[in-house]
């Protein structure tokens, strides 16, 4: 566990060790008061739990969870307890990073907020220092020290009442939903990747997987001015949903028995040429590989999916031709600039959500986003 910054304040054990604590039964009601949540464990089980309601201190803000969507990664960690070999689930977790709400308590020293502020909860929050060198040139998603909310060991923000560093906070305007606030999450992502992946006006664009965060990824490319934009998936329904999200967006449909190259030239048909810039979302290997083929001499592939720990790349093919590839982790400084988006009308996240689902239904809400026959792009949680 990290050992700076915000760790000892956010550790774990201050909830799994109150005597408050307690798993609920199934079916069992809970007040209506009561600080509940949704947490998975390596046994592989999701259950809502009963823990304690945290009181600010100096520099703290306690905020009711109104909005919570669910991410890949919360489903991830239930299913297989883990992302990679630093992140592991070894206890009881609370699950959930994309959230929004309103302050209902402020601790001492805390001046930016008042009680009834409506706010974005940014749900990565590093130690700050300035013997930090990721912290102090801003690029604080390297920070060695983060709490990251939901990231084993550190609970999550999908629950009734979340504690929060107030400087990690970020003002709704009033034309902003708390759904739309916690849609900021995952936008942040998509938006570092359209920034790092210096993605310009006109750009030909494609985008690898129509998930949540490959339709963010389209959302924010159309917004950048990519023209074409090509995105891809191994399900039609997926695809016809891109297209009504962003009319002008070009589809393509693949086969599970074409090979990346086959894939790859059908992409190219569709977009009149190679790609400059391809933005791959789901981190398998054969879209990677898919992604590299259609990238034109000199272009980027740009990777924001999560796949296998080693993967094999067509290592020359990428050298004669050139092809930059690069990679994300998280996101730092983009939820100001995805606030200002949604707010001025150029990105609209709204269409995302396809389910919505009491917190009390946390548990069935997640069997829904884990099932793929049942169509759910972002399963939101409301309270």
């Amino acid at each position: 566990m990290p050992d700076g910054g915000y760790a000892d304040t956010y550790s774990p054990r201050k909830v799994l060790d109150d005597p408050s604590f307690r798993i609920l039964a199934s079916g069992e009601a809970p007040s209506p008061d009561a600080n509940i949540a949704a947490f998975y464990n390596p046994n592989h089980e999701i259950h809502l739990v009963q823990k304690p309601r945290p009181t600010p201190g100096p520099g703290q803000v306690l905020v009711h969870v109104r909005s919570t969507g669910i991410c890949g990664s919360d489903v991830h960690f239930w299913k297989h307890g883990r992302v990679g070999d630093s992140m592991v689930v070894t206890d009881e977790c609370g699950s959930g990073h994309e959230s929004a709400g309103e302050v209902i308590e402020i601790g001492e020293g805390v001046t930016q907020w008042k009680v009834g502020d409506r706010v974005a909860i940014e749900a990565g929050v590093p130690c700050s220092k300035p013997s930090c060198d990721y912290c102090r040139v801003g690029r604080y998603n390297a920070c060695p020290d983060v709490v990251f909310f939901s990231t084993p060991p550190f609970h999550g923000t999908l629950t009734r009442y979340h504690l929060h560093p107030a400087e990690w906070l970020h003002r709704l305007p009033d034309s902003l939903s708390f759904e739309e606030g916690s849609l900021c999450e995952p936008l942040a992502v998509a938006l570092a990747g359209i920034e790092r992946a210096g993605l310009r006006l006109g750009d030909p664009t494609l985008i690898c997987g129509a998930g949540p965060i490959g339709l963010v990824s389209l959302l924010s490319a159309r917004a950048a001015g990519a023209e074409p934009i090509v995105i891809t998936d191994l399900f039609q329904s997926r695809l016809d949903f891109a297209k009504k999200l962003v009319p002008g967006v070009r589809t393509v449909l693949i086969e599970r028995d074409l090979t990346p190259k086959e894939a790859a030239q059908k992409i190219k048909a569709a977009a009149d040429g190679p790609v400059k810039v391809a933005i791959e979302c789901s981190g398998v290997e054969s879209s990677v590989h898919t992604a590299v083929h259609a990238a034109q001499f000199g272009g980027k592939v740009f990777i924001i999916g999560v796949g296998k720990n080693e993967q094999v790349f067509p290592f020359m093919h990428l050298s004669a031709n050139e092809i930059d590839i690069s990679f994300q982790y998280r996101y730092a400084n983009q939820y100001p600039k995805a606030i200002r988006l949604v707010a001025g009308g150029l990105i609209n996240v709204k269409p995302l959500v396809t389910h919505r689902f009491k917190l009390e239904e946390a548990v069935s809400a997640f069997h829904i986003a884990a099932d793929p026959s049942q169509g759910a792009i972002k399963v939101q949680i409301q309270d």
